[in-house]
């Protein structure tokens, strides 16, 4: 009788609490848009059947063609921006008669406004930043339909360096909860203490009380680890407690994890936390947390270490549009550029310069990377006429308090940043400034070191640096100091921002090899030493005159234990300023990768010394005029000496010096096979060759990924190389190449990665470049067969099947 009495209990509680979970629900699908402005379309009655059916996220500019005349310049890759309008029309269930009803936007770019069934919620500037409206009050519980509208308004230009997007670029949700919940990013949960054998989890819950009725209320917090398996309890009571029973308050409590597993770059473990807000033993709201156990410091002498491992934080600069995408948040793509970083050795993201996507952050969470979360490119001085600072007075402070809120559980958020390059370096508003924003931060979040990535190198002239305030001395460029920088700056700890602005074009090679170039030389405009094809030397021998190129800042960070790292300008190319070259370049040099996602040479040097796998990589091809001298460069580590061979004759044995990351060979051109043997102990480590190659014969398509989700999000990543009748890589081909997809898929955009091409994203046919072409299925949302075939004139197509499931 006891054993069914318990039964009936644990079943009874069950069912309550799966009735109590709150609803989250998806918003992103089944939404209208138009490109224009009216003033009426904010009105649950206007008819919207003319206008497009879409999920979201979206951005309509990357839909646009390019144009010297849209006014957001080339700077910000010369794609339209405007006024845009977003409704949906949409039913709730029936209990929310009974709930509190919110609408959560993870970012709009720009100037949002929003009505629910003709009421104005607000307005929101910042396009980075996440926020929500509740909307209890304007629900109409006597019909059966609700209308929400939201105008995006991105046409006041220039008012970005980048390019930006426009629209609803990231996911929107519905939140119901009961009376009595935990507030939106209303968990907070740090581990102060951590040891082998035991790390104390401390957790902050804040609680909103809109309920108005009496009770006897409490907090359970149970910790589960990676398998599922529960590992700790939390609680804490919250009768009699400020802001108990109606109003919103925080309740700290703690619990213990035995032998917990630290988070790491190498093994990026979570843990879960699920807190349930229990009245009168009820639970009436629940709410999930994943965070991770680690500890760091940055020391003045012997830099950063990260869970006592003295590391280097090997990091990159990202801009957040995603190429041929886009603004428009993707996870598989988001996934797909942390991936081929990863594979690099890179081990931290700068958030280029602006709060990311939270799904950004969950991936780094889990795949193992350190971010510099980032919240301003610019304060009260501008650097585009109609950029943030017309906005800053007003919307700073709520602004930078929500990025903290929403991102200070993610384990791999290890930094924030106030800004970038800020012009009050320069003068004394920096001091006021600096001190208000790092005080917001600390309020919020005492755990994280704050900086700001200056350039302003004399102490005496940088106010922002006089404030006294930040924890972490953020120094962009200026390479040349590093050295002394703990006699320049005493006491202070460094990272370094921002590095390099090192240029290439992929798979374009100037001669000579040695010979620097930096833009503009003195007196010059960008184009004066520049290509007519725009494009750059692909030898790491080009960079911007305020930089360097990527040997020369890896070699000082390497040497000095007290420097913490450096983030790289840039991981990716990225859409917009596209020095050094003015229109029709409308796209970056400076990535490690292009923008299509495939690797520049110098990926390959970092690869060799920020990796342990075995590199072995010989540039340039090996198609060239008889006769010509070619500079012949290998990157490769894990051995003592490469040789290299013309068509089975040695050209010599090289060794890299201390400090050196490749060696280099002057060769007299002839047609043949190039090979490169490096050894170690004068056993063989590794061999590549490149061979002088014939006409196009044919196209070779490598996908990522043959068997997508069926959810209508996935991607399948899809190279098409141009390759002679014996399978080499055609260095210099351009074929123009045509898509066909048939099925459960979509063509989501097609890019070769040349920063000046005028081909839209969005056609079906797009011209490779020195031999590389991507295409991007997306899935739709059911399962089944994607048939996709590829032509190009004069060459056989060639087809493949993905699956969705």
């Amino acid at each position: 009788m006891k054993r069914f009495f318990y039964i009936l209990v644990f079943a009874l509680l069950s069912s309550y609490i799966a009735s109590a979970q709150r609803t989250v629900i998806d918003f992103n699908n089944n939404w209208k848009f138009w490109l224009g402005d009216t003033s009426i379309a904010k009105e649950p009655g206007y008819s919207d059947n003319d206008w497009r059916a879409l999920n979201l996220p979206h951005d309509w500019s990357i839909e646009g063609e390019f144009s010297e005349k849209n006014p957001g310049t080339p700077n910000q890759a010369a794609l339209p921006t405007g006024i845009g309008w977003y409704r949906k029309t949409f039913t709730l269930p029936a209990t929310a008669a009974h709930q509190n009803v919110s609408i959560e936007f993870d970012g709009v770019y720009r100037n949002s406004e929003v009505w629910v069934n003709g009421h104005y919620l607000g307005k929101r500037p910042n396009g980075y930043i996440s926020f929500g409206y509740d909307i209890t009050q304007y629900i109409d519980s006597g019909a059966a339909q609700q209308v929400i509208a939201v105008k995006v308004d991105n046409s006041l230009q220039p008012n970005s360096r980048w390019y930006t997007g426009s629209g609803i670029y990231r996911s929107v949700r519905l939140v119901l909860t009961n009376k009595i919940a935990i507030d939106q990013w209303g968990t907070f949960i740090t581990t102060p203490n951590i040891s082998s054998s035991i790390a104390m989890v401390h957790i902050q819950s804040t609680i909103n009380n809109n309920s108005g009725q009496l009770g006897h209320g409490s907090l359970n917090t149970y910790i589960y680890d990676a398998s599922g398996k529960l590992v700790s309890k939390g609680y804490a009571s919250l009768h009699g407690a400020p802001g108990w029973p109606t109003g919103k308050a925080a309740y700290t409590y703690t619990a213990a994890i035995n032998k917990p597993i630290l988070w790491s770059v190498e093994n990026p473990y979570l843990y879960k936390a699920v807190t349930r807000v229990l009245v009168n033993g009820k639970v009436v709201d629940e709410y999930a947390t994943q965070f991770g156990i680690r500890y760091f410091d940055f020391d003045v002498q012997k830099g950063f270490s990260l869970n006592g491992k003295p590391m280097k934080i090997l990091g990159v600069c990202m801009h957040h549009d995603l190429g041929a995408l886009g603004a428009a948040v993707n996870v598989r793509a988001m996934e797909r550029q942390l991936q081929i970083l990863k594979d690099m050795g890179c081990n931290a993201i700068r958030t280029s310069h602006n709060p990311p996507a939270p799904e950004w952050l969950d991936l780094c969470d889990k795949m193992g990377f350190l971010v510099m979360d980032e919240a301003f490119d610019m304060w009260h001085k501008k650097k585009n006429k109609f950029d943030y600072n017309i906005d800053f007075d007003q919307w700073h402070k709520q602004d930078l308090e929500d990025q903290v809120k929403r991102d200070r559980n993610h384990p791999s958020v290890i930094i924030w940043s106030i800004g970038n390059e800020i012009r009050e370096q320069f003068d004394s508003t920096g001091i006021p400034l600096t001190k208000e924003l790092v005080s917001i931060v600390k309020a919020l979040d005492t755990t994280r070191p704050v900086t700001s990535a200056l350039t302003e190198t004399d102490t005496t002239k940088n106010f922002i640096y006089q404030a006294n305030a930040l924890d972490l001395m953020g120094m962009n460029y200026n390479q040349q100091l590093y050295p002394d920088f703990l006699q320049k700056y005493p006491g202070k700890k460094f990272l370094a921002t921002e590095t390099m602005s090192a240029l290439a074009s992929r798979g374009h090679y100037d001669l000579p090899a040695d010979s620097m170039r930096f833009w503009p030389l003195k007196g010059q405009k960008f184009v004066e030493n520049g290509n007519p094809d725009y494009t750059v030397s692909a030898y790491d021998n080009v960079a911007a005159y305020w930089g360097s190129t990527h040997e020369q800042t890896w070699r000082i960070i390497k040497q000095y234990e007290f420097l913490s790292g450096l983030f790289v300008w840039s991981g990716f190319d990225f859409l917009g300023e596209p020095v050094p070259y003015p229109w029709p370049a409308r796209s970056s040099y400076y990535g490690i990768i292009d923008l299509a996602g495939f690797p520049k040479d110098a990926y390959y040097m970092y690869q060799s010394e920020w990796t342990s796998k075995t590199v072995l990589h010989l540039l340039p091809h090996w198609n060239w005029q008889s006769g010509r001298e070619v500079d012949v460069w290998a990157y490769y580590n894990n051995a003592d000496e490469v040789e290299l061979y013309l068509n089975n004759r040695s050209l010599g044995i090289r060794k890299k010096q201390p400090l050196d990351f490749h060696v280099q060979w002057r060769v007299k051109y002839e047609p043949g096979t190039l090979k490169a043997v490096s050894r170690k102990n004068g056993k063989i480590v590794s061999t590549k060759t490149i061979n002088t190659t014939g006409e196009p014969a044919k196209l070779e398509i490598v996908p990522d990924k043959r068997i997508l989700h069926a959810d209508g999000k996935d991607l399948s990543f899809i190279t098409v190389r141009i390759v002679d009748k014996n399978g080499n890589l055609v260095p210099a081909a351009d074929n123009k190449i045509t898509i066909e997809i048939v099925g459960m898929g979509a063509l989501a955009g097609m890019d070769n990665g040349y920063p000046a091409s005028m081909e839209s994203f969005k056609a079906a046919s797009h011209k490779a470049y020195n031999g590389l072409c991507l295409a991007i299925i997306q899935s739709k949302a059911a399962a089944g067969s994607i048939q996709v075939k590829f032509t190009s004139p004069g060459l056989p197509p060639v087809n493949i099947v993905l699956q969705t499931q």
